[in-house]
């Protein structure tokens, strides 16, 4: 019996709980123009500090910022490692050596996710709980020890038909342990609605990643977003 069933009894009861602890978590959004549906935190900060501007899909992308607020503030210290005034430095300083400019910014979730749907390549941020409908949300692998490596093969996580017709959605959080050959070896829920975690933790199980050296323990932020 796979890992979940094991700690299902424990997560069942505590389903608000779960589903609370990644509210106000971070989405990503893309144009549906992105071929991807996963990319790592290295990738998106390479992206955002404009040190590249494409995926390792080949992907052409074109970062979107918000102005302000809390999400925007989340994104910056969890993604970037950056204040916003070192950001806007950052940007700046770019944008006067010739090597970049400085990005459109709005002013909430829904001025992003207008902007990302009708712009090709374009990619940004919002809250978890955002109606994301006509952009792609992405996977987002935060590795936390081991190398960093590609995602060879992905399988995309079933939407859970009784969610589903229900819209409900939500961010689910999973630690992956991958061997060195690339197999994954072993799936955990950190949080997340434990319906839909079954469903991602069925298709993570099947992923296959590149060979590296030694082990990687990577985490997983798979949205299910019913309206997208």
């Amino acid at each position: 019996m796979r890992l979940f069933r094991l700690v299902l009894a424990t997560t069942a009861l505590l389903t608000l709980g779960g589903v609370n602890a990644v509210a106000g978590s971070v989405k990503i959004i893309a144009n549906r123009s992105v071929k991807t549906t996963t990319v790592s935190m290295g990738e998106l900060k390479s992206i955002f500090l404009q040190e590249k501007n494409t995926l390792r899909d080949g992907s052409p992308v074109v970062a979107v910022l918000q102005k302000t607020g809390a999400i925007h503030n989340l994104f910056l210290s969890d993604f970037l490692g950056e204040s916003d005034e070192e950001l806007q430095m950052h940007y700046r300083r770019m944008a006067f050596t010739g090597k970049g400019t400085v990005p459109k910014s709005f002013g909430s979730d829904a001025e992003v996710v207008a902007y990302v749907a009708k712009s090709r390549s374009a990619i940004g941020y919002v809250r978890s709980e955002t109606d994301t409908q006509g952009v792609k949300t992405l996977t987002v692998m935060r590795v936390n020890s081991g190398p960093e490596r590609p995602l060879v093969t992905s399988i995309e996580p079933e939407y859970p038909a009784e969610l589903n017709v229900r819209n409900i959605g939500g961010m689910v959080r999973l630690k992956v342990t991958v061997s060195a050959n690339g197999a994954v070896e072993r799936v955990e829920l950190i949080g997340g609605n434990p319906v839909l975690a079954e469903s991602a933790m069925h298709a993570v199980e099947q992923w296959k990643y590149a060979p590296a050296r030694a082990s990687s323990v990577v985490e997983l932020s798979i949205p299910f977003d019913p309206r997208s």
